[in-house]
């Protein structure tokens, strides 16, 4: 069986935002395979608007409490989180989103990567990230 074909075969599900985007592009906010969830590449936008204009902490939690919901649908939490990949438009304002990212996963300390990007989608957007979880399955003695 191939790779294609064992994932074929795993129940697969999605998180929708309802973003304009998400249809227009072929996208989800996340997806479960299993016991693993990816969710996608994350920024401060609600309902077209970017939350937080110039302030890349505010943005960062707007973020990850964004990241959180879709967990939360597909049945886990941050605490599942293993990798964190930050997107920032400005690294010398990375304090800002560190302090925000701490806040979420101080105790939970996933791998994390933070990069500097030359532009996000919206010329007011900060910071984008995306998140990695793994749930453990009864099978792996949960």
């Amino acid at each position: 069986m191939t790779s294609r074909e064992r994932v074929a075969s795993m129940s697969k599900q999605q998180v929708f935002t309802g973003s304009p985007w998400e249809p227009l592009v072929g996208y989800c906010r996340a997806i479960r395979i299993g016991n693993r969830i990816e969710v996608a590449g994350t920024t401060a936008m609600q309902d077209g608007v970017v939350v937080g204009a110039g302030d890349p902490y505010a943005q960062t939690r707007f973020v990850l409490q964004t990241i959180e919901k879709a967990l939360n649908e597909l049945g886990a939490d941050l605490s599942h989180v293993i990798r964190t990949r930050m997107f920032v438009t400005d690294i010398s304002r990375w304090e800002e989103v560190g302090r925000a990212h701490g806040e979420f996963f101080g105790q939970i300390q996933p791998v994390a990567t933070m990069v500097e990007v030359s532009a996000l989608i919206d010329p007011l957007l900060m910071v984008e990230i995306e998140v990695e979880a793994m749930i453990e399955t009864d099978s792996e003695g949960e």
